[in-house]
């Protein structure tokens, strides 16, 4: 039987193509392997699978039985029958049924199959080529002859008559399959410079995505991290609320315990006094000298006794009422105080960071420079200081070190800086100038910093970052063995505005440079 009888019996009524691996259902329809499963598995789920040629239903998903008959046959088929698949190009001579074209030649502009192809000339005019509907374009469009060479001049394909008796006569000509060869070389040398362009590409982007999976599981982390400590945070604060509210409380069952203690004394000596004065009043009203003559006696003692226990009273009241007759808000606060302070002392411990407390080395300090009694607060001044001449001070400039160092770890410290004046924050190698051009913090090798003109400055390398600063306060974080030192502005959000990355080999000072200006260590 002929290809062509059997291409409707080879044919999968999924992908309209020739089997690729068929099997069959149970109701004994065939298809594809790959188009079969596709469309039971858009079928899951719904409780009923169906054969996509007769609707046969099934309540479970159906075995797939491979037919071994069918794919003998596909394999053994002719290759140039299985073409079609691929180029889709049909015999033009055979009219009653579509047979795949082995051939097309390039004189007939006609495609052939494997039979036509056995009775086609053989003449050298008549040019075969692989299956194709386009013979039109390998003819010349002038003279309606065959494409033989190539003119390298015009880059043009031309036949015989075009070197002869055209345009690209006297030019440049080379054999199509010369020049095809010659071309197919440069396309190869690009070829290999795009591969080699995309492998590294490719490698770039693995690295990204690499990247990208290690930020996202980092995120995650750091999350888990922070959502940690701040739950802990609310629950100490939610504890020392209660201490602080039972502490109220107590506070005030005492004070009113003793004044309800001191009431119910009052009642007593007011209900004793109420007594006493009714049988004053009495003898008051009385007509007869001589009984209220008899009670003299008993009156002097009940008024002494009413005066002495009236400063009794007013003695004891003072004694059994707090001062100010009020809660000890004192004691409240600082419970409060105590109780936030060890918070505060929690969350640093659980920081990426540790808040570094920075004090200030007046044995550094430029003679133009004030330092406040706890050495929080450089000032600049014009005023002569007149401190001792030693090899740590600065001359040059007025700046000031810190007097601790920092040779290993996290640490993060921030600054109230002033809104006039010129200032500039960062940190420095202890072996920097004290005197001379190369003095100043940023001028050097040995210092990075960020002044107040919304510049960053390293090794005389200046580096603006845009807006400028918007509030007056900056933040220091230094990670030492990282190799990274971060400026922020702590405005609202924060804004990070740059981050130095180098090689630390030297302990590190905080470094502060003023000209009419001040700068306050918050921490």
């Amino acid at each position: 039987m002929a290809f062509a009888d059997l291409r409707e019996e080879l044919t999968c009524s999924i992908c309209l193509s020739i089997y690729t691996d068929p099997v069959n259902l149970s109701c004994g329809h065939n298809f594809c392997l790959g188009c079969i499963e596709s469309v039971l598995g858009t079928q899951e789920g719904s409780g009923v699978y169906t054969c996509p040629e007769c609707r046969e239903t099934f309540n479970t998903k159906p075995k797939l039985q491979r037919n071994i008959t069918l794919c003998n046959i596909v394999r053994n088929l002719h290759p140039t029958q299985l073409k079609k698949r691929e180029t889709g190009v049909f015999c033009t001579y055979c009219i009653h049924s579509p047979v795949p074209a082995a051939k097309s030649c390039l004189m007939c502009e006609a495609s052939l199959c494997d039979t036509h192809l056995s009775v086609h000339s053989k003449s050298e005019e008549h040019v075969l080529t692989e299956p194709t509907t386009s013979c039109c374009n390998r003819k010349c469009s002038t003279h309606k002859m065959l494409l033989l060479y190539f003119c390298t001049e015009d880059a043009a394909c031309v036949c015989a008559s075009c070197s002869l008796v055209g345009d690209h006569r006297g030019h440049q000509l080379e054999l199509l399959n010369e020049a095809s060869e010659k071309k197919k070389k440069k396309l190869r040398d690009v070829l290999q410079k795009l591969t080699t362009k995309r492998e590294k590409t490719e490698k770039r982007v693995q690295s990204l995505q690499e990247h990208r999976r290690g930020v996202q599981e980092k995120a995650a982390g750091v999350t888990e991290r922070l959502t940690a400590l701040i739950r802990d945070i609310r629950k100490q604060l939610e504890d020392l609320e209660k201490r602080v509210l039972s502490e109220i409380t107590r506070q005030q069952e005492q004070v009113l315990l003793t004044i309800s203690d001191l009431i119910q004394q009052l009642e007593k000596e007011k209900d004793e006094l109420t007594r006493k004065i009714c049988h004053i009043e009495e003898l008051c009203n009385m007509t007869d000298p001589l009984t209220v003559l008899q009670e003299q006696e008993s009156h002097r003692d009940n008024f002494c006794g009413a005066e002495k226990g009236d400063n009794e009273v007013r003695q004891g009241g003072d004694k059994l009422v707090p001062a100010g007759g009020d809660l000890d808000e004192g004691l409240i606060s600082v419970t409060l105080y105590r109780g936030l302070a060890d918070i505060v002392t929690d969350i640093k411990r659980g920081l990426y960071m540790q808040v570094t407390d920075i004090l200030l080395d007046i044995s550094t300090a430029d003679n133009n420079v004030i330092l406040s009694g706890d050495l929080k607060t450089a000032s600049y001044t014009d005023i002569d200081q007149q401190r001792p001449d030693t090899p740590e001070r600065f001359t040059t400039y007025s700046q000031v070190l810190s007097t601790r160092s920092f040779s290993s770890g996290r640490h993060y410290w921030d600054m109230k800086t002033s809104n006039a004046g010129h200032w500039w924050v960062g940190v420095c190698y202890p072996s920097m100038k004290r005197t001379g051009r190369k003095s100043g913090i940023g001028d050097n090798d040995k210092s990075w910093c960020v002044d107040s003109d919304c510049a960053l400055l390293h090794n005389t390398i200046e580096t603006s970052f845009d807006p400028p600063l918007s509030c007056d306060r900056v933040g220091i974080l230094l990670d030492y063995e990282a190799g990274r030192l971060s400026f922020y502005e702590l405005c609202d959000p924060i804004r990070h505005l740059h981050t130095y990355t180098a090689t630390f080999t030297k302990p590190l000072h905080a470094a502060f440079c003023l000209q009419d200006a001040w700068v306050r260590i918050l921490c």
